[in-house]
């Protein structure tokens, strides 16, 4: 004979589970501390230094110039319109200034990662930062 129980399981039937819902198994617990690992691992990578220094690129008058970041230092570089001043300083370098009408090259401002790059297209100078590992991800390659 069946009995009747509305729909529910019978209470001699149910699982015995903890108050709190599932009961963790060895593998779920390997599972989500090689998940955390994973995770850990890769935040650091991803905002560790990397311990390699950048260099900055400089095309101007048909010549390349390789400056490193790590050197403060202050210098001209000419164009076919005049003077173009670059200055590097705490890893970071910007146009300081040049002779060219709208002054975009300036309003660019620092730049510090790989990747960054300014260009007085009227003077014919273009700076670029390289090296110092890949460079970071933007919505472009996203």
């Amino acid at each position: 004979m069946k009995e009747k129980t509305g729909g529910r399981i019978p209470k001699r039937e149910r699982a015995r589970l903890p108050r709190g819902g599932f009961p963790l198994r060895i593998l779920d617990i390997v599972a989500i501390a090689l998940a955390l690992g994973v995770v850990v691992l890769f935040s650091v990578q991803a905002y560790s230094g990397g311990g390699q220094s950048s260099e900055v690129s400089i095309q101007a008058d048909g010549k390349d110039y390789l400056y490193p970041l790590d050197q403060d230092t202050q210098f001209a570089v000419t164009g076919p319109i005049g003077e173009t001043v670059i200055q590097i300083r705490n890893h970071e370098v910007r146009v300081l200034s040049s002779p060219c009408r709208d002054k975009i090259c300036i309003a660019a401002g620092w730049l510090s990662h790989p990747g960054q790059w300014t260009a007085c297209l009227p003077n014919k100078v273009f700076v670029r930062v390289e090296g110092g590992g890949p460079a970071p991800v933007d919505a472009q390659t996203f």
